[in-house]
């Protein structure tokens, strides 16, 4: 949509930067502070499961590259934002766009720390339910599929990420690993929607205001290990992402793994934000798994989170 003089008529805003913004395999963004008079976002779209028979466009070209994460390659997707969305060159379009199609290098950091976590035994994906929110390229709950997951649900802002990229490149990781959908035993869903309603429609939410039994332990709901990457970078999200994260953990067992940026310089969130919000409600640990000092970026890490 364009307005009289021909400039789109929503403002776009990139988000973060990086080393890697002239390498094509991760296509990371720059923040632009000068944006600091935004529109107010429009309502969010309605939270709905997008299915893996649902086809894709054909005006949406999806391309496949290979991702070397210290010995484990995994297929990376990409499509072009101006063929799913329509504008380009902008990493966020409050309201309509969340950087799902793009690579964060947090989902490299966190599927690096996974594995560790895994090889050590400190964690193991064998027949647990796995819940990614902020998905885009899905790559910590893919590796979750390969290592044995029973249930790994996708959940993501934006249908289109999903349909035109996130359940590609499950397909092309599962039958690259010889582990087709057809006869893997993984349960994958995705689903698409705000961090404000979704629980609504997740299968294994635990909605405490109705089952109270989710607040001693007592109920089978919920996802034995939750997974985001760079999903903090908003202050004022941040609470409705921590109620998201108490909806959908299990307790009184439930691990969640969060890879993010120490600081998102410019728009306020981090690590440290996240870490105070959950240290004021009181209910969780957290204990942080890896720190990544690069030079790439702002320092960035991995924490894990689990309730008292």
């Amino acid at each position: 949509m364009a307005g009289k003089s021909g400039k789109p008529a929503f403002e776009t805003f990139q988000l973060f930067s990086s080393a890697f913004d002239d390498n094509p395999q991760f296509r990371l963004g720059i923040l632009d502070s000068s944006e600091t008079h935004l529109p107010p976002p429009p309502p969010p779209p309605p939270c709905v499961e997008v299915l893996f028979t649902e086809s894709v466009s054909s005006s949406v070209r999806y391309t496949v590259e290979r991702v070397n994460l210290n010995g484990l390659t995994l297929l990376k997707g990409r499509v072009n934002t101006q063929d799913v969305f329509a504008f380009s060159n902008s990493d966020l379009v409050p309201g309509q766009y969340e950087g799902g199609l793009k690579l964060w290098e947090g989902s490299l950091d966190l599927v690096k720390a996974l594995r560790s976590e895994v090889q050590n035994g400190r964690l193991s994906f064998t027949g647990k339910r796995v819940l990614e929110i902020g998905c885009g390229h899905g790559f910590p709950g893919i590796l979750a599929c390969l290592e044995g997951a029973a249930v790994v649900h996708f959940q993501d802002f934006n249908a289109e990420v999903l349909r035109c990229l996130t359940i590609p490149n499950v397909n092309a990781n599962l039958s690259e690993k010889s582990s087709s959908l057809a006869t893997n035993a993984t349960e994958v869903r995705c689903f698409a929607g705000d961090w404000s309603e979704i629980h609504q429609l997740l299968p294994h939410a635990c909605d405490n205001e109705k089952d109270q039994t989710c607040m001693t332990g007592q109920s089978t709901a919920g996802y034995d290990i939750i997974l985001m990457a760079e999903t903090v970078y908003s202050i004022s999200a941040l609470p409705t992402l921590y109620e998201l994260i108490k909806k959908t953990m299990s307790r009184p067992h439930g691990v969640m793994y969060m890879a993010a940026k120490k600081h998102y310089f410019g728009v306020g969130g981090g690590s440290r934000r996240f870490l105070s919000v959950v240290e004021k409600d009181g209910i969780m640990v957290a204990s942080l798994v890896a720190e990544v000092t690069d030079g790439s970026s702002n320092v960035r890490e991995v924490w894990k989170f689990s309730f008292k």
